[in-house]
Parts: structure tokens; C-alpha cells; sequence
């Protein structure tokens, strides 16, 4: 047979792990034997944009429009029909989707076209702190419905496909763990250079504690405010920086004034430079709710920035508390304060640690290459 042809389908390419995952995987498969054709949506306000990330990769996307992140019946039905209509003039063997709408449709839309195998990947889980009970209720017997018609599923840690066992939502035999899909070489390389401090204003003696990702409920930056008040009361006399957007900004700079962070504390939106913000972060703090597999934590390690987490989801397989790195609640300031004097003091032995571990288990040829095999194993007839 030719080249192997994939439909991607992923809801929107805004800045996450699950749009370099894909991004990834659509340049870095070998062409002689792969064709991938993306199809995303349009990125909502205040989410940042990887389309550049795309653009400088050679990828290409079909934006559609219709699929949105939102539910919407009528726009939903308009998405599935437009995606049912892609998959009959490609005619791909794979159909393989990423986040919850765009797995929806897209598996619909390739079971209903009769694509011979199709694929999901949870980057995360919808079932916990999205919504309430009902919602989550809801949400699993769709998945439930939705691996009935899915070859494999895939979670890109041991702890979501946990819970996705625990949930029911597919056979286990279906079920496989695909870690995510990353080129750690920029941050592995990047000496400490200086120049995200220099905008900012910071000299090089001065301790700077960050905090990169969406400011969206989820990620709970309100906790990291609580943590930096907390360590300015006990003396810190460093900074801190938010590297991200969204619909909680306006809310989150209110509260930082309100704890007397303002001259302390800098949002700095998006960035498309992360090598060199880690590269002058000295603690990188993740405060999510909720993770799959958390691309900052794991590009943070890489950069030998220490992390200070919160032991949720996909964490628990990234970080090991004291060894290469530091674990807290999701409600303790007192306990995050305290993991951020201690990856202050974070030793040699430690960074080393946390880089071997990104290095090894994230790299970006060997991904991509049990990608092709997975694909191969798939499809008997590929040659």
C-alpha cells in the first residue's frame, strides 16, 4: 500500500500540551509512509494561539469553524456533518482524535464513514473539576458510548488511563498508555541567558518564581498568589512571574493587589519563548486542579528548573517528592511555601535527576517512531 493517510481532529490548536502533541506528531512522522491532514478549530479568546508553533513545523491545518469547545446543538450537528464529508472525500484507514468535543464528533463522524480504525487520546479527563456532579455523570456515559466505537484509546499517563479504567469507559484491552509527544532539545540547551529577566527588569541575584499556563479555574493560579504572599510574609525577597492568559486574568491581578503582590508579581501573558523563561525561572510552581500529563512540569525538568507541583493526575508519574522534585495539596498555601524554600535549596543531585528523567522518557524520535510501529501493528495490510 501508498502512504498511510491520518485524519487528525483536535478542537482548537491554543497553547497546551495537547496541541504540541499533535503538532508533533503531524510533522514528525516519516513521510514516505505517512500523510496526515489536521483539522482543528478556531482558538478562543484569551487562549494563545500555537498556530505559529504549527506554521514553523510545516503543518498545515483544515480550520473548521463549526468545532468549537462549547456544546452547541445546531453548530455541533453543522461540525459533525462537515466532518463526516472530510473523512469521505480523504478516506483515511485512521481516524485518531484529541480533547473531549473533537473526540465526539470526530470518532462519530470516521464510525459513520466507516474508517476501519479509529483513535482517541485523553490528554487529561473531563470527569472531575469541569463541572458539577451531573455534568461528570453525564460526561462518562458519553465516553462510555463514544469507546464502543473507538479501536484504542489512549491516556498519556498511567494515572489517567487509572481512571479511565476506574470509570469504566472502555475494556482494558483497548486501553494503552501513549505518553505525550515533545521536543525537549530547546530547553535541555538553554543556558541561562538573562534576557526574560532584563524585560523585566530582574537582576540576576534576585530569586524569580513562575507559574506558566492558562488562568482559566482549572489551573488554580489562586493558590499561587496565596503561596507568594505567604513567602513575602516569611521573608522572601525574590519575585514572581505568571506566563500565561485568560479569563481569569483581570480577577487574578485584583487579588494580587489585594495581598500586596503588586510591585512582587508580574503577568507577563503569553510567551512564545519558553526555553528562556524557564531558562531564568529559580522554581517553576504548577497549582492546577486537574492534569493529564502537564507539558510546563515536564519542559520546567528538562531546563533543570525545580517544580513544585500539586499531586494530581498525570503529576504523580512526572514528579517523585524530594527526588526530583516537590509535591503539595491543592489547598495548602502553608505546604506550597514550603516546597518552594526547599526547591530554592534544590541540590545538584535533584536537577540532575528531574533532566534524566524528561530526557529519557519524553524524547521527541523515539515518540515518534512507536507512533509508526502502533499504526503499523493497526493496519495488517501496510507494508
Amino acid at each position: 500500500m501508498g502512504r498511510v493517510k491520518i485524519l487528525r481532529v483536535i478542537a482548537r490548536l491554543n497553547i497546551g500540551g495537547p496541541a504540541v502533541h499533535v503538532i508533533n506528531l503531524c510533522a514528525g512522522l516519516d513521510a514516505q509512509h505517512f500523510e496526515t491532514t489536521l483539522v482543528c478549530g478556531d482558538v478562543g479568546l484569551h487562549e494563545g494561539d500555537m498556530g505559529y508553533l504549527a506554521v514553523a513545523a510545516g503543518v498545515q491545518p483544515v480550520v473548521m469553524p463549526t468545532l468549537q469547545r462549547a456544546i452547541a446543538p445546531i453548530t455541533d450537528l453543522v461540525a459533525l456533518w462537515q466532518l463526516f464529508q472530510l473523512v469521505r472525500r480523504i478516506r483515511p484507514p485512521i481516524g485518531a482524535t484529541h480533547t473531549f468535543k473533537a473526540g465526539a464528533l470526530g470518532r462519530v463522524a470516521a464510525w459513520l464513514a466507516g474508517v476501519p480504525v479509529r483513535l482517541h487520546t485523553f490528554h487529561g479527563h473531563v470527569f472531575q473539576g469541569y463541572g458539577g456532579g451531573l455534568q461528570s455523570m453525564l460526561i462518562v456515559q458519553l465516553e462510555r458510548a463514544l469507546g464502543r466505537l473507538t479501536t484504542r484509546v489512549f491516556g498519556v499517563s498511567q494515572l489517567v488511563n487509572a481512571e479511565l479504567q476506574a470509570h469504566r469507559i472502555v475494556p482494558a484491552a483497548k486501553l494503552q498508555v501513549f505518553p505525550v509527544v515533545l521536543d525537549l532539545a530547546p530547553f535541555a540547551t538553554a543556558a541561562r541567558r538573562g534576557t526574560f529577566r532584563a524585560e523585566l527588569g530582574i537582576d540576576a541575584g534576585t530569586a524569580l518564581v513562575g507559574n506558566i499556563g492558562r488562568l482559566v479555574p482549572i489551573k488554580n493560579q489562586a493558590l499561587f498568589l496565596e503561596i507568594a504572599a505567604l513567602l513575602v510574609q516569611r521573608g522572601f525577597g525574590g519575585k514572581f512571574v505568571l506566563v500565561g492568559d485568560g479569563e481569569l486574568r483581570v480577577e487574578l491581578e485584583q487579588r494580587a493587589q489585594a495581598l500586596k503582590l503588586a510591585d512582587r508579581i508580574y503577568f507577563c501573558g503569553w510567551r512564545r519563548d519558553l526555553a528562556g523563561v524557564l531558562a531564568d525561572l529559580n522554581v517553576m510552581v504548577n497549582t492546577s486542579l486537574n492534569e493529564g500529563t502537564p507539558v510546563a512540569i515536564i519542559e520546567a525538568m528538562a531546563a533543570r528548573v525545580p517544580v513544585v507541583a500539586t499531586a494530581v493526575g498525570g503529576v504523580p508519574d512526572l514528579v517523585t517528592h524530594g527526588s526530583t522534585g516537590f509535591l503539595l495539596p491543592t489547598e495548602s498555601a502553608a505546604a506550597g511555601a514550603d516546597a518552594v524554600e526547599a526547591a530554592l535549596r534544590a541540590d545538584v543531585a535533584l536537577l540532575d535527576r528531574a533532566q534524566r528523567f524528561a530526557l529519557e522518557n519524553y524524547n521527541l524520535q523515539h515518540s515518534l517512531r512507536r507512533a509508526e510501529a502502533l499504526y503499523r501493528s493497526l493496519l495488517p495490510n501496510f507494508e
